[in-house]
């Protein structure tokens, strides 16, 4: 019996790499990166239904976790560190979680992605419990760690939902909310940390952006929740006061340093400052 080969596995569409010139080789990944936007729209109701249901157990207390590995992995946990800077959430809201550990955010585990027990564990140091929601990232829609983790989860009474670039895979099987976005074969044969890390990144993108704003983190079209560490960031927040208050600088700023907080500031402004 012929194994199937998986979308991601497929052979290059292009042939002679190593004989283009840098233009060439710019240009073409470039036409290929095209296709990636293409293949997310196509998985958007999937991706709604998993919004949906996230968004109903973080406001009951839950939290939103990440698992994946290597590539997969790390994009869960970029897209997780960066939700408490730009929504101003607790850091334990949405976790990203390798396999490996934290050493394998940088240098590759072996084997790591093929235990199906250790997902599980690295869950429970959180406390995992039925309140929260956990989706696995993996580009093959196989990874070992991926699967285990979300049947675990299933025995548990949890939402699952995962990312996968392959149609029909055994995660998307295990998943109760499957987002399938099926980008094709990669420009170098097989290396999904291009095309299909590209689908996964906005996928996380369009997921946790919405979960925040569904959960007020946003105001308007602004980051009135997002922590002012530095100084551009205090002068983006002075700024917002501004468009959103009608007062000058001087007043926004004065506002921003009582208050510590754009949200808070705005709510306080009185035009008679």
């Amino acid at each position: 019996m012929i194994k199937m080969i998986n979308t991601t596995e497929k052979e290059s569409n292009y042939q002679d790499l190593d004989k283009m010139s840098v233009h060439e080789l710019l240009t073409n990944i470039n036409a290929e990166d095209r296709s990636v936007p293409l293949a997310v729209e196509k998985a958007i109701p999937q991706i709604e239904r998993l919004v949906v249901e996230t968004v109903t157990k973080m406001k009951a207390g839950g939290r939103l976790f990440y698992i994946g590995a290597g590539t997969s992995g790390r994009l869960g946990i970029l897209d997780a560190s960066e939700c408490p800077p730009t929504f101003g959430v607790p850091f334990d809201w949405i976790i990203g979680l390798i396999a490996g550990g934290d050493i394998a955010i940088r240098k590759a585990v072996e084997f790591a992605e093929d235990d199906g027990e250790q997902a599980w564990k690295d869950l429970e140091e959180y406390g995992i419990n039925d309140k929260d929601v956990v989706v696995g990232i993996a580009a093959s829609g196989s990874t070992p760690y991926v699967i285990g983790g979300l049947e675990k989860a299933n025995q548990n009474g949890l939402i699952t939902g995962c990312i996968v670039c392959n149609g029909g895979s055994p995660i998307a099987e295990v998943a109760q909310f499957p987002i399938e976005v099926i980008a094709g074969p990669e420009f170098v044969t097989g290396s999904t940390r291009m095309k299909a890390g590209t689908a996964q990144k906005l996928v996380l993108n369009m997921l946790s952006t919405s979960v925040m704003i569904q959960l007020g983190r946003v105001k308007g079209n602004k980051m009135v929740d997002m922590q002012l560490s530095n100084h551009k960031l205090v002068a983006r927040g002075v700024r917002i006061i501004m468009d959103e208050t009608g007062a000058n600088e001087e007043t926004a700023t004065h506002l921003l340093e009582e208050f510590g907080n754009v949200r808070k500031a705005i709510e306080n402004y009185s035009g008679n400052r």
